[in-house]
């Protein structure tokens, strides 16, 4: 056999095993075994295989078996992508939008407060509830308030159920450039700004209807007695008469 047939076959056999590799490597991964797929994957990326490099590029991007890091991840990208790995090619675009858009990804991650939860046709401010009413007119104004105020507040709640995870309501081309751990920071913020939502919206409507209750039970209370006057009062003497 000619060293050149040697060569060759020495450098199948090594495509060989190196598959065999790769395909060892997906599989741990597959089983989350995410330390040993990156032992294996970064054998193999060092020794060039550009598939195992952009795979390892992915590893250190959402952070499987450690901490995310985007130097690393950016590295074996470059080192795929210029080997002409489309996927790798597209990471790396995706990190340099990345720079572009910080602050939208932060703002998804720790400053939405839920203020447009509340606003618009889902504000809905606290009745004037008087501590009683005398006046027909006055219990119909206060009756109306109240209704208005209940609409407002049940339109609050099933909104607020419906946006439920808020998660949902990241812009998508924002949630595609978050890597793994920023989605979870955003999870765990947004579902405690949801959760802070809801409570102040229960603390307003129980201060709300003990209003309402005491109002009601005040005005109830003067109307029975009122009706009990009016019934025991002396009839007018001349209309008896024309009665009889």
């Amino acid at each position: 056999m000619t060293k050149t047939a040697l060569l060759l076959a020495g450098l199948l056999l090594a495509g060989l095993a190196h598959a065999g590799e790769l395909d060892d490597a997906k599989a741990l991964f597959e089983q989350k075994k995410y330390p040993e797929a990156m032992k294996l994957y970064t054998k193999l990326a060092n020794a060039g295989n550009v598939e195992a490099q952009q795979n390892l590029g992915q590893m250190y991007w959402y952070g499987e078996a450690g901490e995310v890091d985007e130097a690393k991840a950016t590295m074996w990208f470059t080192k795929a992508a210029a080997k002409g790995n489309k996927v790798a090619a597209d990471s790396l675009v995706i990190m340099q939008q990345r720079v572009a858009r910080r602050a939208d990804i932060d703002y998804w991650v720790t400053k939405y407060d839920g203020e447009d939860l509340k606003t618009g046709k889902f504000y809905c401010p606290a009745p004037r509830v008087p501590a009683i009413s005398k006046q027909t007119d006055e219990i119909d104004r206060v009756s109306n308030a109240i209704n208005k105020w209940q609409e407002c507040y049940n339109g609050f709640v099933t909104n607020l159920n419906a946006a439920s995870p808020l998660t949902s309501r990241i812009p998508a081309d924002i949630a595609k450039l978050m890597n793994a751990a920023e989605m979870e920071k955003a999870r765990t913020h947004l579902a405690q700004v949801q959760e802070n939502v809801s409570e102040e919206a229960k603390v307003a409507s129980k201060m709300v209807l003990a209003d309402v209750a005491v109002w009601r039970g005040a005005t109830e209370a003067y109307i029975a007695e009122h009706n009990a006057i009016m019934n025991k009062a002396p009839k007018d003497e001349s209309v008896e008469r024309k009665r009889k």
